[in-house]
């Protein structure tokens, strides 16, 4: 028998207000993969500091990338694809989450126009105010890294569907559910 070629744990990544809540959402609903907000995921106090408008240090993050790299591990190690959302928006962050099997979406964006999604998001506790530091912070995948980009620009059905086309990923099995 043939062993078929496992399938990815992607992290979708981005500045806050990039789309990767959503867009990460249709992709597991569209491949019937796992799915982990990274957010979800941050100490309870990371939050607090968000929504006091602080930005985050990089050992405010530690523990969290540690937890998501978990989640990724878990997934790569029993062979399971699954679908993640986390900033990872410094190279050093990323090193943390990347391995075999992992592969980064980066969604990037115009600094207004992802301002302009951040205006009109409710109920989140990451405020506009700190899209600067967010954008500051942010250092792009390079080619040592296994990522694809994808502009902001689309609906994000049209995001999902490029994801998968682009990576080539079988959604079959979850289209017969």
């Amino acid at each position: 028998m043939a062993k078929t070629a496992q399938q990815p744990v992607l992290v979708i990544m981005g500045v806050s207000g990039s789309g990767k809540s959503t867009v990460a959402g249709v992709l597991a609903g569209q491949l019937g993969w796992d799915l982990a907000e990274g957010d979800d995921l941050h100490p309870q106090a990371n939050v607090a500091k968000m929504q006091a408008g602080e930005p985050l240090t990089d050992e405010d993050r530690w523990p969290w990338l540690d937890i998501i790299a978990e989640w990724i591990r878990a997934h790569t190690e029993a062979g399971i694809p699954g679908v993640i959302t986390c900033s990872a928006l410094k190279k050093r962050y990323r090193d943390v989450l990347r391995g075999e099997g992992v592969v980064f979406v980066f969604l990037e964006g115009s600094k207004d126009r992802i301002s302009d999604r951040l205006a009109s998001r409710h109920g989140h506790f990451m405020p506009t105010a700190l899209l600067e530091s967010q954008f500051d912070a942010l250092e792009a995948p390079t080619e040592d890294e296994s990522f694809i980009s994808l502009c902001v620009s689309a609906t994000p059905a049209e995001e999902a569907q490029e994801i998968i086309d682009r990576l080539g990923l079988d959604a079959g099995d979850a289209a017969r559910l």
